[in-house]
């Protein structure tokens, strides 16, 4: 039986069943009162008479209006669950625009519909960012090959062409692709959560990544200045060290053609660790400074052949922070460049004994 049928047959026999209990108290007290007044049984016999016809009409008419009362009731108490299926038949079928938007009482209903509105939203926002990723990833997938192909048909076509030169180019193009690639790999790990959380001493971690990193800062005359003290967070040393990482390479990257200056400091901040990263460099507006995490995207616009990275430094970063249920900030600092802040959740407290 549907819903509805069943809310129907309940409040019928609620009301049948009162119905009676009232019938039998009437009965009750007419009996009892002329038994007060007569013993005679003749007039017993009349009452009874008289009543039951009475008391057969008046329970059709509980059972009539019950079931009809109760049919127009459950209608409208559950028209709300009908509009919530009929979105989620629309959404099963891919259109995931379509909107409850229930008026009206904030009932249970109310907040169910708008619950189911809110991960409409987010399912929509969720499967537009997956298939611009997609097309992103494949156009920048796409160009390296496309130069390899160029170049392959360029020596074919030309024997007497310099194939040192050559050979320089597709090792540059392909390195360029593996890098991709790699990059997309961490993006679908980190979306998956699929890793075990210890303590992590961020200091650490800026510290080699800084190491790492001193040769490009020094090939591209850019200042790299350490400080903060020790910042304890729960997550994967693998991750943490590859956020680090990028947010150094991008500060250093990113940077004036020279003597820019790197600022990276670690503390703590009520109960979570904490990490920034200053550089300097251009001045960005904060329209496209709120697009810096999205994939492919840099503050010159969408990356290119000739630029350093692919474009997923800062979108792995959120990523990272994102599955380790961190924060990230990012403001334009005054007279240009950047300023990053992470706030990372400190490990949870061990138990005593």
């Amino acid at each position: 039986m549907s819903a509805r049928l069943k809310l129907t047959l309940s409040y019928a026999g609620f009301l049948v069943l009162a119905g009676v209990l009232l019938l039998a108290l009437v009965w009750l007290l007419v009996r009892v009162d002329g038994g007060v007044r007569s013993t005679l049984i003749p007039d017993r016999f009349m009452l009874v008479r008289d009543f039951l016809p009475v008391a057969g009409l008046v329970l059709i008419f509980f059972i009539v209006f019950g079931l009809l009362g109760g049919w127009i009731l459950a209608g409208r108490m559950l028209a709300p669950l009908t509009r919530i299926t009929e979105a989620t038949r629309l959404a099963a079928n891919g259109s995931l625009s379509h909107r409850v938007r229930l008026t009206g009482r904030n009932d249970e209903f109310r907040e169910l519909a708008d619950a189911f509105d809110t991960m409409l939203d987010r399912l929509e926002a969720h499967l537009a960012e997956q298939r611009r990723f997609a097309a992103n990833a494949s156009h920048e997938l796409r160009t390296p090959l496309a130069i390899s192909q160029s170049l392959l048909e360029v020596a074919r076509n030309d024997p007497s062409h310099d194939h040192r030169e050559l050979l320089d180019r597709l090792h540059a193009v392909n390195a360029r692709a593996i890098d991709l690639t790699e990059a997309l790999l961490v993006l679908g790990r980190v979306g998956q959560k699929s890793f075990t959380r210890e303590p992590v001493d961020v200091s650490l971690l800026v510290e080699e990544a800084t190491e790492t990193l001193l040769p490009l800062a020094g090939k591209r005359g850019v200042d790299v200045h350490v400080s903060g003290d020790i910042a304890m967070a729960a997550g994967s040393p693998a991750l943490l060290l590859q956020m680090v990482t990028n947010l150094v390479h991008n500060a250093i990257v990113h940077n004036l053609p020279e003597q820019g200056a790197v600022w990276v400091a670690t503390g703590v901040r009520a109960g979570a660790a904490v990490l920034t990263v200053e550089n300097t460099g251009e001045e960005l507006p904060p329209q496209v400074v709120a697009t810096l995490t999205e994939p492919f995207q840099r503050g010159t616009g969408r990356t290119g052949g000739d630029q350093a990275g692919v474009g997923l430094g800062l979108a792995i970063v959120k990523s990272i922070i994102h599955a380790h249920d961190g924060s990230l900030a990012i403001a334009p600092r005054p007279g240009g460049g950047l300023r990053v802040t992470v706030q990372l959740p400190a490990p949870a407290p061990r138990a005593a004994g």
